[in-house]
C-alpha cells in the first residue's frame, strides 16, 4: 500500500488517461480483430485497462504500448479457451463419397463414475460456495459466468460502474478461487 503512496494521485491518473488516449483505438481494433463481436472486444480491453489501473507504478513500465498489446493478446487468448467448445460439426469429415461421417465411439457413453462423482461434486461445492458469497458478488459472477453475459452488459443492466461490476466479479473470483481450490486439485489428479 506504501507504493500507492509513492506516485501521487494525479500524476497516476494522467498516465492512465493518457494511455487511453494513446492506444484505446489501436488496441481496440487489434483486439475486435481476433474476437467474434464488438462486446467480446470491449470487455477484454476493459480487463486491460483495468489491469493498467492494477499496476502501482505506470512508470515503470518500459515499453507501454508492449505491455498493453501482451495484456491483450493473453486476454483474448484467455477468452478463446474459455469459449472453445465443438461442435458435431467440427468433429466430422467428409468421406470419399462426399458424405459426413463421425468418428467411431464418438456416441458412446464413456463417462467414469469416478470421473461423473467428482464433476457432481464439484457443482454442489461450487453451488454452496456461490450462495456464501455477497448477493452482489454472486449475480456478476453468475450472469457473467454462467449467462454469458459481457461485463458491460451486467454494468447496463444494474446501472453500475464497469469498474464496479469489474471489481464485484473479481472478488467473487478470488473468494471461489480459495473456497474451491481443494475440490479443484481432486478433479485434476
Amino acid at each position: 500500500m506504501d507504493e500507492l503512496i509513492a506516485l501521487p494521485m494525479t500524476q497516476r491518473q494522467q498516465s492512465i488517461k493518457q494511455a487511453v488516449q494513446n492506444y484505446g483505438k489501436r488496441l481496440f481494433s487489434f483486439i475486435r480483430s481476433r474476437v467474434k463481436s464488438d462486446e467480446d472486444a470491449e470487455d477484454i480491453l476493459q480487463d486491460v485497462w483495468y489491469q493498467l489501473t492494477s499496476v502501482v507504478d505506470t512508470e515503470s513500465i518500459e515499453q507501454l504500448s508492449s505491455w498493453l498489446f501482451r495484456v491483450s493478446r493473453n486476454r483474448i487468448v484467455d477468452k478463446k479457451r474459455k469459449q472453445t467448445s465443438l461442435s458435431l460439426e467440427d468433429l466430422a469429415y467428409e468421406d470419399e463419397d462426399g458424405e459426413m461421417v463421425f468418428p467411431a465411439g464418438l456416441f458412446e457413453d464413456t463417462i467414469e463414475p469416478e470421473t461423473e462423482f467428482d464433476r457432481v461434486h464439484f457443482r454442489e461445492a461450487l453451488f454452496k460456495a456461490l450462495e456464501e458469497l455477497p448477493q452482489k458478488q454472486r449475480d456478476v459472477f453468475v450472469w457473467n459466468e454462467m449467462d454469458d453475459m459481457t461485463l458491460q452488459q451486467i454494468a447496463d443492466k444494474t446501472g453500475e460502474s464497469i469498474k464496479t461490476i469489474i471489481s464485484r466479479k473479481r472478488y467473487a473470483v478470488m473468494f471461489l478461487r480459495e473456497r474451491l481450490q481443494d475440490n479443484y486439485k481432486n478433479i485434476n489428479h
